[in-house]
């Protein structure tokens, strides 16, 4: 309900602030708190928020803080009520090391990011500010190589398993984000051919619109159903097996992502390419997603 309902809602900074609130006040973030070896909730569920806040175009931090508090998990450190997110490298694809260009993402109303030393234990980075750059719901915030990093206290060295396993976990959720935008695109598009009326008919009444939006709907189905397997797997299977299960999940997503967001605007017409129309918005989030994790 407190998702922007048009673009001109990004602005809104009273309904954002009573989105974040609602999000601070249900927990979600804290999805995957819990003991080293369990979490208090699962994969699916954690993949459930994010596909849920994605299909609204939801401008508030939640993929960053929940990996963050996954990451404290598998060190072993308790959480603090720090507002924390992951840094990732230059190219988005990994964890951030220190001394390296990074990258927070995911950073409103985090005041620090999470990244590895070089001995592969946690340390954490302040963060000054951030700033909407593609993604119109997600801000992200550079780091520079100069940037100071303080080890976090009481954080063990995370092995090659546990590292495997919360990559795992991040993939998952990207494709869950995708799947989510991806919804989120496909609804629009529909409600808009059952209004918009060309020679004297819905234009969802024509065979061609018809045609393109039933094969987004069997993309949209056939990603969902990879995304599912993949965030199952980060807590039934070992973390090579469900780090595979999440690479095919995040591959089928973000291509079928691109073609069911472009989709939509090509079935809004004209009006899909302005700045005014809702499709930009998850075009946009979807570009952003592609690339976490690798594209």
């Amino acid at each position: 309900k407190l998702g922007p309902g048009a673009v001109g809602d990004l602005d809104d900074l009273d309904r954002r602030a009573r989105l974040e609130g609602a999000l601070e006040q249900s927990g979600w973030r804290e999805l995957r708190t819990g003991s080293v070896d369990e979490p208090m909730a699962s994969g699916i569920e954690a993949a459930f928020v994010i596909r849920a806040l994605a299909r609204r175009g939801c401008d508030t931090a939640y993929l960053g803080p929940v990996l963050a508090h996954d990451l404290l998990r598998r060190a072993g450190v308790e959480p603090d009520g720090v507002a924390r997110t992951i840094a990732v490298g230059a190219d988005l694809a990994t964890l951030a090391v220190a001394g390296s260009p990074a990258v927070a993402i995911d950073a409103a109303g985090c005041t620090s990011a999470l990244l590895l030393t070089a001995d592969g234990t946690l340390a954490e980075v302040a963060l000054a500010g951030s700033e909407i750059t593609v993604d119109l719901t997600r801000e992200v915030a550079a780091i520079a190589a100069s940037a100071v990093a303080a080890p976090l206290a009481g954080a063990t060295a995370l092995s090659a398993d546990a590292l495997d396993g919360w990559y795992a976990l991040g993939v998952a959720l990207t494709a869950a984000d995708l799947v989510g935008a991806m919804e989120g695109a496909l609804e629009l598009a529909v409600e808009y051919a059952k209004e918009r009326r060309q020679y004297g008919a819905p234009i969802g009444s024509y065979q061609a619109v018809q045609h393109l939006l039933a094969e987004a709907k069997t993309l949209t189905e056939g990603a969902h159903s990879a995304m599912i397997h993949a965030a199952w797997a980060v807590d039934a299977l070992s973390p090579t097996e469900a780090r595979q299960a999440a690479a095919v999940a995040k591959a089928y997503a973000a291509r079928a992502a691109r073609t069911v967001c472009e989709t939509c605007i090509q079935v809004h017409g004209g009006i899909g390419n302005t700045w005014e129309c809702m499709a930009h918005v998850f075009l946009r989030r979807t570009l952003l997603a592609t690339d976490l994790f690798g594209g």
